[in-house]
């Protein structure tokens, strides 16, 4: 055992599913370098977001507040970035601090990165080559793929550093994201025939109206800079929805490959400064991704696919490896366990629990039970996808559509009926069968509603009108 705080790396990917990850048991591809930071510490089985969408999980993952709270809800809702996180705890306490790679909380004043002794990142969305990057000192274009120029620069300031304070680095890919423009290094792989999910052909027999609205199917949404070719001529449809999903596929993979590839530089460099054993290491993904499960691509939904993040840490010093955790956590839980490990205070706002004790094997406080989602980017111009929220424990899901903007930035102007849908993650786990109608499930339900409502009350989010008061409460 040492005194000595831990530096911390994490390394957060933007859209890459967990079932694209070996470690996750992919039958796609392998990623052994992701995967040798699960075998060395943790792998984390139900961590989940508590908002699919990129810019509102990374408030969430800094802030450790949820969306309503930290005030990015959507793609277009900037953060006030003077607020407290978990950077801004670790750097009063004493901590070097950098941020390199994808923000896409907004920028300009009031929304450039804070806390933060050196910042280096991309405009919005940003690009896979030559990226815009803009700092402190203004707006540069930096030649070379993205993937490796992020690294490159979060590794140089490691370097730079002088004496022994310990360091956090945050280290944001824009990959795998959409467009997925892979480097030519990687033209060579999966040329091979990509399994096709089974729930591709999902006809959504039991989904309410609200789901079937999105505008995220391969067979009809992706479009030509995703595909950049054009699909051979006379397919029918079928077979020209699973061209597309080959064509995606490839591009995608060929993306997360990269990623490993740099994933395994910084542990690389941990090891060869001496610094693995005393580093918090973390590989995680802002959301999960439809890879054509239920026949889609993208996020957004309280589905699985989209709900589930891929979380791996280690930190040899501390935390001896393990079997995977198979507890509820959320991304809204990362900032205080960060702060644990690193003995540092968290801030009073925060409103997640560390598991950091539970890794250890010395909970101090009860398991969660079960975990809060809401989707606030209602019918958006692109997707399409319903604003929802729900309540998902170990075994059930709990799905209310409200189906409306509230007027949030970045919303469509029409509104739906309410609709709900409840699952059966045990007899159910492919989440193909709605039972909220069910006469089985009426007890069920009604709990879950009770609990979700609890909940909602709980973190100081309000339920939408529509909604009525569960019986019993």
């Amino acid at each position: 055992m040492t005194n000595r705080r831990p530096n911390i790396v994490m390394i957060l990917t933007d859209d890459h599913a967990a079932h694209a990850i070996s470690a996750y048991g992919s039958v796609v591809n392998a990623t052994p370098r992701i995967d040798e930071i699960a075998s060395l510490g943790r792998r984390f089985d139900n961590c989940f977001a508590t908002n699919s969408l990129c810019s509102p999980s990374r408030a969430s993952i800094l802030t450790g507040t949820y969306s309503h709270v930290n005030g990015v809800t959507t793609l277009v809702t900037p953060i006030d970035a003077s607020q407290p996180t978990f950077v801004s705890q670790l750097k009063a306490a004493g901590y070097r601090t950098a941020m390199v790679g994808k923000w896409h909380m907004g920028d300009g004043e009031g929304h450039n990165p804070q806390h933060f002794d050196y910042w280096d990142v991309l405009i919005e969305q940003g690009e896979y080559h030559d990226p815009a990057l803009l700092s402190a000192a203004g707006l540069r274009t930096v030649p070379g793929y993205t993937t490796d120029v992020l690294t490159d620069l979060a590794l140089e300031w490691v370097e730079s550093l002088d004496g022994d304070d310990p360091w956090c680095v945050l280290i944001y890919h824009k990959a795998p994201h959409r467009p997925w423009v892979p480097h030519p290094r990687h033209a060579h792989l999966f040329t091979e025939p990509i399994p096709v999910p089974g729930t591709f052909d999902d006809d959504y027999a039991t989904r309410t109206s609200s789901a079937r609205r999105a505008a995220m199917r391969i067979a009809e949404h992706l479009n030509a800079e995703d595909l950049k070719v054009d699909p051979p001529p006379g397919l029918d449809y079928e077979a020209e929805a699973l061209w597309k999903y080959q064509r995606f596929m490839q591009d995608y993979l060929r993306c997360v490959q990269a990623v490993d590839e740099n994933v395994g530089r910084v542990t690389d460099f941990l090891r060869d400064r001496g610094d693995f054993a005393d580093t918090l290491l973390m590989y995680a993904s802002d959301q999960g991704f439809f890879l054509g499960d239920h026949g889609w691509f993208d996020k957004r939904f309280m589905y699985e696919e989209s709900l589930r993040m891929p979380l791996v840490l280690s930190y040899p010093r501390r935390l001896p490896p393990g079997e995977p955790f198979t507890g509820i956590v959320t991304n809204v839980d990362w900032a205080q366990t960060i702060l644990d490990v690193a003995g540092v205070a968290s801030h009073p706002r925060m409103q997640g629990r560390t598991f950091w004790p539970d890794l250890l094997g010395t909970p101090q406080q009860p398991s969660a039970t079960g975990m809060y989602y809401r989707y606030w980017e209602h019918d958006d111009i692109f997707h399409k996808a319903p604003a929802h929220y729900g309540y998902r424990t170990e075994r059930y899901k709990l799905i209310y559509f409200y189906n409306d903007g509230l007027g949030q930035p970045g919303t469509g102007a029409f509104t739906y009926p309410g609709e709900w849908e409840l699952y059966d993650l045990a007899v159910d786990p492919r989440e193909l069968r709605n039972v909220y109608h069910d006469p089985a499930y009426v007890s069920i339900r009604d709990d879950l509603a009770r609990r979700m409502w609890q909940e909602q009350a709980r973190l100081l989010d309000k339920p939408h009108p529509s909604q009525a008061k569960p019986v019993g409460l």
